[in-house]
């Protein structure tokens, strides 16, 4: 999902589902994947334990000593949480083992989730430590489930999945090492890692936007910001299914960042993308090597209408991608006529080639399109979409959006309920206005 001046995007099915995008001249899309869960939240909860785990004794079976081994580890995991939000680094640090690369990986951590305001962060250790032998010695590997959010105290949380590798020491656990998410004996996948737990990031709170990006890259914040703010009043005009989004979280990644964060690896016209990370929550990411920030205005509408429009879950586009494309477009192109549309050259270029039969259902770019024919798919959806909200207005817009997107209605039955029409005569209306749009006669 996109916006910008050209764009492009490309779709991966995976945890979730990610479109690539490009802006300001460049291909743009959005990608959206499904992350599994984070940390944060202004009240803290350990372990769901019916009881304190008996200290272990000699001939104790195995799973007692880890049963101990985990209440040990929840208890110190409830204090970090606590020193978190109440911004004691050292305390947050304290579990760590003193020289082990834990203590700068929560440093750093630490200082990312304060500056993005965190402000719920509830950590549960629910499975049993593994005992692992590495280097001559033993290992406790430890899955920690956190929930959090940023904002207000009773934002929606999401949850993201840590693991850390812990050494039990005279004086109780120790956590040596901690893994970003996304990582498994696969390789890395696009639920992770998070920016937060990898970069160390600095950032703005703004009313409705929490913009951040790494300390090289700070002086661009105020600007992004603005653009932020801005992009969001747009898309809180796009709200579908209920709740507005607490804030909208946007990332501003360069060179190793946009490589590593969520997984990296999209097509290199890719100029942003939008994720979604569970609770409902989604984090945009914009490609600071294709994006400036004084141009970052149509993406920003683009990919923030996407947070706010998809449902909670995201959505598998396919048959309804121009509809899911269109709908960010609309909110990317900021009212402008549609004679000054940017992608209308690629429209074209896309009918006069042939490259589309005509059928809504099928504009969603193939994974070997050129970057400009995904440009062109775009400025399909866009052009269609454009015609409904011209003919019956926003608000009906909206309402057909959700009964096909949220609710999954096919578009003949939601054209009838929402518009009082047949959808194959609404359909060939919204090409005959693509063609006219981009002055190729029918």
């Amino acid at each position: 999902m996109t916006t910008a001046r050209k764009r492009r995007g490309a779709f991966w099915l995976g945890v979730g589902l990610v479109t690539a995008l490009l802006a300001c001249g460049l291909p743009a899309g959005l990608a959206m994947v499904y992350v599994d869960r984070l940390p944060f939240r202004s009240e803290t909860a350990g372990t769901a334990t019916a009881g304190p785990a008996p200290s272990p004794r000699p001939g104790d079976p195995f799973t007692v000593t880890q049963a101990w081994l985990r209440d040990r580890i929840a208890e110190l995991v409830d204090e970090q949480a606590a020193a978190l939000l109440r911004g004691d680094e050292q305390g947050f640090v304290a579990l760590a083992l003193p020289g082990s690369p834990a203590v700068a990986t929560l440093r750093r951590q630490f200082r990312s989730l304060r500056a993005m305001g965190v402000s719920v962060w509830r950590p549960r250790v629910d499975a049993l430590p593994e005992r692992v032998e590495r280097g001559g010695g033993v290992e406790w590997r430890v899955a920690i489930d956190v929930e959090h959010c940023f904002g207000a105290p009773d934002c929606a949380v999401s949850q993201v999945s840590i693991t850390s590798w812990w050494v039990d020491e005279s004086a109780g656990p120790r956590v040596r090492a901690v893994e970003p998410s996304g990582t498994s004996r696969e390789g890395p996948n696009r639920e992770g890692p998070r920016p937060w737990e990898v970069s160390d990031l600095v950032a703005v709170v703004g009313e409705r936007t929490v913009v951040a990006t790494t300390r090289d890259n700070r002086s661009l914040l105020p600007r992004l910001s603005l653009e932020a703010e801005r992009a969001a009043a747009v898309a809180d005009r796009y709200v579908v299914g209920g709740r507005q989004p607490d804030r909208y979280r946007v990332y501003y990644a360069a060179g190793p960042e946009w490589r590593r964060w969520y997984g990296g690896n999209r097509p290199q016209w890719t100029a942003g993308y939008a994720v979604a990370i569970g609770g409902g929550n989604y984090d945009v990411v914009l490609n600071g090597d294709r994006v400036q920030p004084a141009r970052a205005g149509d993406l920003l509408r683009h990919e923030l209408t996407h947070v706010a429009s998809l449902p909670a879950e995201g959505f598998p586009n396919g048959t309804a991608w121009w509809l899911v494309e269109g709908m960010a477009e609309l909110a990317g192109a900021g009212g402008r006529p549609v004679s000054r549309y940017g992608s209308l050259p690629e429209v074209r270029r896309l009918l006069t080639a042939g490259k589309w039969d005509g059928q809504l259902a099928t504009v969603e770019p193939p994974a070997d399109a050129e970057g400009w024919e995904v440009t062109g798919r775009y400025g399909v959806g866009y052009l269609a979409v454009r015609h409904l909200a011209d003919r019956f207005g926003e608000r009906r817009l909206l309402e057909f959006f959700a009964a096909v997107v949220h609710e999954r209605r096919p578009p003949d039955r939601a054209a009838w309920d929402v518009f009082g029409e047949e959808w194959a005569v609404l359909h060939e209306e919204c090409v005959r206005y693509v063609r006219a749009a981009a002055g190729v006669s029918t």
